[in-house]
């Protein structure tokens, strides 16, 4: 399984939860990025529907695959 995990940073004059490169939006006060991240991390991990998804790779091919609804990612937030 995917253990993916969000970190609460200091960014852009404020507060902000990113997972990876990708920032969230900035949020006033530490706490409220933490609450944001949390939530995040709970809703990521929901099942939800089964869907077809298409994605174009690096070498500008496309890709077409069926996403389990049910293929949830575990979730992690660091303060």
């Amino acid at each position: 399984m995917t253990r993916i995990t969000y970190e609460v940073v200091e960014h852009d004059g404020g507060w902000a939860y990113r997972l990876g490169d990708v920032y969230s939006e900035t949020f006033a006060t530490r706490e409220e990025a933490l609450d944001a991240a949390q939530r995040v991390a709970r809703e990521q991990e929901m099942p939800g529907p089964s869907a077809t998804i298409e994605y174009e790779d690096s070498k500008g091919r496309w890709h077409q695959e069926e996403a389990s609804g049910d293929d949830r990612p575990e979730t992690e937030v660091k303060a």
